[in-house]
């Protein structure tokens, strides 16, 4: 599979948001009961004007399809720390590259900008992704989507050679 991976900008709405409203649901279910989705899904499945032209959040396409999209940010208040978040794959092509690709094209910038460790808020469904390209478990968290309801994750970290 050859994919493309660039910066979004605001046209990538349409489809990002689609991405995230068709494959978190489906990715997700699982690892998760009906109970946690049922609150978390519409917090976590639609696209962020805000973070598609922010210039760290990227999408993967093969022949002008998005097939998958995931951003990092450097940390505010800690050098050479950086975080991914939004990392998400087409259900319908799990496992053919296009995780992997995002994944790469994201530690190449992060290393670049200076970061020399990645942490991740893992959803349980993706830990055997990360783990598998060298991110260690930190242990069980929760993080907060509103008031009120918390997500379960993963924290996970990587340190940059």
């Amino acid at each position: 599979m050859t994919v493309d991976v660039r910066p979004s900008d605001i046209s990538d709405f349409p489809a990002g948001d689609a991405l995230l409203s068709r494959s978190y649901p489906k990715l997700l279910t699982a690892d998760y009961l009906p109970s946690v989705l049922v609150t978390a899904l519409p917090l976590i499945s639609r696209a962020q004007p805000k973070l598609l032209t922010c210039g760290t959040y990227y999408v993967a396409q093969e022949a002008g399809q998005t097939l998958g999209a995931g951003e990092w940010t450097p940390d505010r208040a800690r050098s050479g720390l950086g975080h991914i978040r939004h990392l998400v794959t087409d259900d319908r092509v799990l496992r053919r590259g296009v995780g992997r690709a995002i994944l790469d094209h994201i530690l190449a910038e992060a290393k670049m900008a200076g970061v020399t460790e990645l942490e991740c808020w893992s959803t349980r469904t993706a830990v055997g992704f990360y783990t598998a390209v060298g991110f260690l478990s930190e242990g069980a968290m929760c993080f907060p989507l509103a008031p009120g309801i918390a997500f379960p994750a993963v924290r996970m970290r990587c340190h940059l050679p």
